[in-house]
Formats: C-alpha cells, sequence, structure tokens
C-alpha cells in the first residue's frame, strides 16, 4: 500500500529490521512534503550494507500511482523513468565495455591504427566516419573522458533533435552545432553526448545499448522491473501516470520510437525496488554483495566516480559550503563533512534523485512523479542523510547567492519592432535545427490556420502585443511562441500544447520545462526584409561565442535560421 515502509534485507523475504534505516519521523516528513508541495506520488529506496555485507534495504511509497487509483496506490515496484540518473548506467556500460577489452572478452576490430579503447582515447580515433564538431581542436583530441564528463566544449542543444531520431542522426548532426567553448575549458551539460555513448556501446558491443545494459546490468543485479523500453514499462502494468509542475497529467514522455535515442541519456526505467540493488554495488565498490560477482569494473568505478571537472566552484544553497565536481553519469559534493556521489534527473513527468555515500554506507533514491521538483528531491534526499546517519545541528550553510541567467542588453524600454508584423512570418531554416515557420494572428494559410487554432485552444489570442506561432516539433516540444521584447527582440518559449487536454481533464494545457525551454529570437533586417533569426536559449553559451569570437549576433547565438 502507498505510504507504508518495508525494510528489509535485499534478496530475502520481507522481515522488519531491528534497527531501522530510517525512522518514522523521516516517513512523516516525506508525507508531508509530498501533500503541502501537491506532489501527486513519491517513492523512496534506502539501502546500507550490514553484517557480512549483505544489504538491509528500506522502501516506502507516498501517494498517487494512476490518475484512476484512490491516491495510495504508489508501490515501492512502480515504475519511473529516472531521467538524466540513467547516465550513470551509460557511463557504467562504458566503463565494462573497456574493461572487456582490456582483458580480451571484446575482440571487436578496433579502426585501422587504435591500439588502446579507454577512457583517454579520442573519440575520433573510435569513430572516426561520425565524429565532428565545429572546432577542429576538439574534433581531434576530445577523449570519451572529456564527452561524458561534459567538457567538450559543446553546450547542450537540446532543441535540435526530434521524435524518430536516431543516436546516429544525433551523433552525425554534430558537426552542424555550434559549440561555445574551447576543449575542457568549461564544464557545460550535453544530453547529446550520452547519445553518443550509447552509440559507441553499440558500435563496440555488436548489440544496441538497452541490450548490453539489461544483459551485463539489470540482470545480474536482478533489477527484473528494469529496462529501457517504455513499451515493455506500460505491459507490465506498473508503470506510473505522470504530472506536471502544475497538476496536469501527460503521457509517458518517451515513447517506444524515441527509446533507442533517449536510453543513454535519460531513458532507463525502474523502481525504487529496484534501484536500491543499483545503490548497493555502488556502496560496495562495483561488486554485488548478493552474489559476490563484479558488476562494475574497479577501474570503471574510480573513473565515473570521481571528479573530473568542476561544476561549480564556489559554495551554493543547493550544494553547500563546498565545491561541486562531475565525473561520468555523477556528481560529487559534500554534505555536513559526508562525501556524495549523485545525480538529479528530470524530464516531463518526473523528477529523480540518486545518491550514496561509501564512506558512510548509506544510498538512498527519491523518486517523484511529477516534473521540476529538484528542491523537493534533493530536501527528501538531505533529509534522509540526516536521519540515516543521526547528523544533528548547524554544521553551517551557504551563502545566498542567485543563479539568474546572465541577461545582454537589457532594453530599458520596449523599443517598436522594426518592420510590420507581417514581416517576420514564413518559414526559416537552420543547419542541425530544421524548419521552422512563423505565423501571425492574421495568418489565413490551412498551416497557419492550424496553429493559430491549437493556441487559441489555450485562450483568446493575445493581440496587444506582437506575437508569432509556429509548429516546433522537437523531442521536448510541439509549438513554438514567441513574443515581442524590444525591437528586433523576441522571447520564445519551446512548448508542447494539449489542445484536447490529457487524462481525465479535456481542457486544453501547456508545458515547457523552465529555464530550458525558454530563451529569445533576434531577427536581423536588412533592405527592410528580414533575412532570419538567431536563436537564443543558453545565453552563456551565448556570451561565450561573442567574447571568443567577437561576431555579430548571427554568429554567436545557438543557431542561425536563414528566412526561405
Amino acid at each position: 500500500m502507498g505510504g507504508e515502509a518495508t525494510q528489509v534485507p535485499l534478496g530475502v523475504a520481507p522481515s522488519l529490521s531491528e534497527d531501522p534505516i530510517l525512522s518514522p519521523a523521516f516517513h512523516a516528513f516525506v508525507d508531508e512534503l509530498r501533500k503541502n508541495s501537491s506532489i501527486p506520488g513519491i517513492s523512496v529506496g534506502a539501502v546500507r550494507l550490514g553484517k557480512d555485507k549483505k544489504p538491509e534495504v528500506y522502501l516506502a511509497s507516498w501517494g498517487r500511482k494512476t490518475e484512476d487509483g484512490d491516491g495510495h496506490d504508489l508501490t515501492p515496484d512502480t515504475l519511473f523513468c529516472l531521467a538524466s540518473c540513467s547516465k550513470a548506467f551509460l557511463a557504467s556500460s562504458v566503463g565494462i565495455l573497456i574493461d572487456d577489452f582490456a582483458h580480451g572478452r571484446n575482440v571487436t576490430p578496433l579502426p585501422a591504427g587504435v591500439t588502446r579503447f579507454d577512457w583517454d582515447t579520442k573519440v575520433a580515433a573510435l569513430l572516426p566516419d561520425e565524429w565532428q564538431l565545429d572546432d577542429p581542436w576538439a574534433t581531434s583530441f576530445a577523449s570519451l573522458r572529456d564527452v561524458l564528463g561534459h567538457v567538450s566544449g559543446l553546450p547542450r542543444h537540446d532543441y535540435s533533435y526530434v521524435p524518430g531520431d536516431t543516436t546516429t542522426d544525433v551523433l552525425l548532426r554534430m558537426k552542424d552545432l555550434r559549440t561555445a567553448y574551447e576543449l575542457r575549458e568549461k564544464w557545460s551539460y550535453n544530453n547529446q553526448m550520452y547519445m553518443l555513448g550509447a552509440y559507441l556501446v553499440a558500435k563496440y558491443a555488436n548489440q544496441s545499448y538497452a541490450s548490453f545494459a539489461t544483459e551485463r546490468i539489470f540482470k545480474r543485479l536482478n533489477m527484473t522491473a528494469s529496462t529501457c523500453s517504455p513499451a515493455e514499462a506500460h505491459a507490465s502494468g506498473k508503470l506510473t501516470h505522470t504530472w506536471t509542475k502544475d497538476g496536469r497529467r501527460i503521457p509517458f514522455w518517451f515513447t517506444e520510437e524515441m527509446a533507442e535515442l533517449s536510453a543513454g541519456a535519460g531513458g532507463v526505467i525502474s523502481s525504487a525496488e529496484d534501484m536500491v540493488k543499483w545503490l548497493s554495488v555502488w556502496l560496495n565498490e562495483g561488486v554485488d554483495p548478493v552474489s559476490g560477482e563484479t558488476v562494475i569494473p574497479h577501474s570503471a568505478y574510480e573513473a565515473v566516480t570521481t571528479a573530473q571537472h568542476v561544476v561549480a566552484g564556489r559554495p551554493s544553497p543547493d550544494y553547500g559550503p563546498g565545491i561541486l565536481g562531475y565525473g561520468m553519469g555523477w556528481t560529487r559534493w559534500t554534505y555536513r563533512g559526508i562525501e556524495v556521489v549523485s545525480h538529479t534527473g528530470g524530464i516531463p513527468g518526473f523528477s529523480t534523485l540518486t545518491a550514496f555515500s561509501p564512506s558512510s554506507n548509506f544510498g538512498v533514491v527519491v523518486l517523484s512523479n511529477a516534473d521540476e521538483q529538484p528542491d523537493h528531491t534533493r530536501v527528501i534526499v538531505k533529509r534522509a542523510f540526516d536521519d540515516a546517519l543521526k547528523l544533528t545541528g548547524d554544521l553551517g550553510s551557504a551563502p545566498e547567492i542567485t543563479n539568474e541567467k546572465p541577461s545582454h542588453n537589457p532594453a530599458q524600454k520596449s523599443e517598436p519592432p522594426s518592420l510590420d508584423l507581417d514581416a517576420y512570418t514564413g518559414t526559416y531554416n537552420a543547419r542541425g535545427y530544421g524548419s521552422i515557420t512563423l505565423c501571425s494572428p492574421l495568418s489565413t494559410s490551412h498551416y497557419c490556420a492550424g496553429v493559430l487554432s491549437d493556441f487559441a485552444s489555450l485562450g483568446p489570442l493575445d493581440v496587444s502585443t506582437p506575437q508569432l506561432y509556429g509548429t516546433y516539433v522537437t523531442l521536448w516540444s510541439t509549438h513554438a511562441h514567441l513574443r515581442h521584447r524590444s525591437g528586433d527582440t523576441f522571447d520564445i518559449w519551446a512548448t508542447a500544447i494539449f489542445p484536447r487536454g490529457y487524462g481525465k481533464n479535456t481542457t486544453a494545457f501547456q508545458t515547457f520545462e523552465t529555464g530550458e525551454g525558454e530563451g529569445r529570437v533576434v531577427f536581423s533586417i536588412k533592405e527592410n526584409k528580414v533575412t532570419g533569426f538567431s536563436l537564443i536559449i543558453d545565453e552563456a553559451a551565448f556570451a561565450a561565442r561573442e567574447r571568443r569570437t567577437g561576431g555579430t549576433v548571427e554568429e554567436t547565438g545557438d543557431a542561425w535560421f536563414t528566412k526561405v
């Protein structure tokens, strides 16, 4: 039943532990937090290694699994998408593959002239026909450690890939995406590099990444419900329904068509019940404490959990007075003097966090079926550490800082567009991003009638401010909405519209990812004609390109869309 806690040694019949890992006070804390935050459901799994290193487990779930349930139908075996907590599985799989080559278990021929396959092998050496960035230096010298550590120089271009894309498509399209930093200059999160990692595993393991992860990780750890297949998860009957931050139900975001693309970066589907088995291996340095079998080679364990790059070199409210480092698929930080290895995850409908402390013999996973809940998952994890390790007292807090996105010459007052709004309508195309056709509220084409109908389902179109609308189908969006800011700059939202609602609520709504799904576009006007627009979602990357090149806005945005 949802709301009940079970605490058992892993792999044996359920029985209560004499020394509970987490207390009733923790259980009550999560229950209250969920209710106060209007989160439909939360599952928590915690584990420590007991005598003879046998895992002792705490499992609990609170709230709703399905729209039709009684509001208390979530259970520890309920399946959630792990989102970016999946990255640790990809990094581990690459480490397993490297170990296979090192010990002769894999004899797949490497490209001519390549004599080794390890973390420092250059991507160009392993993928000579596929790998290319717009920076020749990064193309030649980026290693596996660089790309999985998010220091390739290529920032996230999450609105450049679409449903139906394969990892091959994403990899071949990288040459058309703009880098922002020199190789190893700055940590910059990038999902595409974990799609590249899945492609690499498939190429050199001679099987899909999903089948490799299933065979080498899920099956060996008896993670029987875990999968990279949405179809399998749906068929199990264990998959949770999902909701937005605003409480609207949405479909499970990844379809089977997207499974191959999403698996490495964010597509693993698992439960609290299965994830404590995963965490127990990390507490035991890669060895399954139940079977005694090495699942993650020690060299891989060390490589992926060691902070290679600095994410945040100063104190922060989220991660305390120390620095935040990144290995490969894991971050490393300190909480109240305790070393913590963790990773967050978030996609539409899910917020997740996986964390463990090898030195403190404790691991915990928090799974939520609502999106944009990172603060709540982080609070639960910290409270779990406090409770399990009996941490008390105020051991210091980080100074208050802000994480505001950099602004670029903010206008003091809004100036009108240079041209009539109709001049900004039409079709635009960008290398690496594809095409978008923009409509004004007065556009009359068949295409625009459909677009405007979709937006009108949300409410009357606002004509007091110049606005443009279009379909923009990516993995994360269905539409784009542009609203005039000043001059020839418009704010943009890449949003997903549900004109007929979803689930029992059939009223229209939209949802987009705060921060990542919004930005601005700057139109270029020459001889009283619009020639194109620069898309700027990642302001830090835009600023870096501007500093490095001194180029125009056409050259320094995330992408340049030429008017067709």
